[in-house]
């Protein structure tokens, strides 16, 4: 039961910006690109790299435990994090489609360094964060097109 506890400690505060309520009309009013997917993939898309992301934290925290995990790992998840969750903020509240592209960006660079930092700690860990990598891309590429095709004349 304890190990229960301790993967939903690590899965739920990536859910945390799930709980802000979002302007979908302010979605919907943006040009978007011919390869914007259907508003459900980001539901599913996101719930599974969290739960990857979850499984790759817990995973770290079984083999090394958390205060012997190096502060290199833990500051560069505490920025993916907080790029991660400003996302929804900054573009759904803020209605900011540049500062949707900045936080996208972030979130991959974070991300990237996430990927190397947890690689140099446990490799087996890297495998459930491929998916973040892949969708962290997509989003990056995706919020820029947003943000230019509506920007540009």
């Amino acid at each position: 039961m304890k190990n229960f506890f301790l993967f939903i400690i690590c899965l739920l505060p990536w859910f945390i910006s799930s709980l802000i309520p979002i302007d979908l009309n302010f979605y919907q009013s943006l040009k978007l690109p011919f390869f914007t997917p259907p508003t459900i993939f980001y539901s599913i898309a996101w719930t599974i790299t969290y739960i990857g992301i979850a499984i790759s934290i817990y995973t770290l925290i079984q083999k090394i435990s958390w205060k012997n995990i190096p502060r290199s790992y833990k500051k560069t998840l505490a920025i993916n994090y907080l790029f991660n969750q400003l996302f929804t903020v900054v573009f759904f509240i803020l209605h900011s489609t540049f500062l949707g592209f900045v936080s996208s960006l972030g979130t991959l660079i974070s991300c990237l360094f996430l990927y190397e930092e947890t690689s140099n700690l446990e490799e087996k860990s890297t495998k459930y964060l491929n998916p973040y990598v892949l969708l962290s891309l997509f989003a990056t590429i995706l919020s820029l097109t947003i943000y230019l095709i509506n920007t540009l004349p």
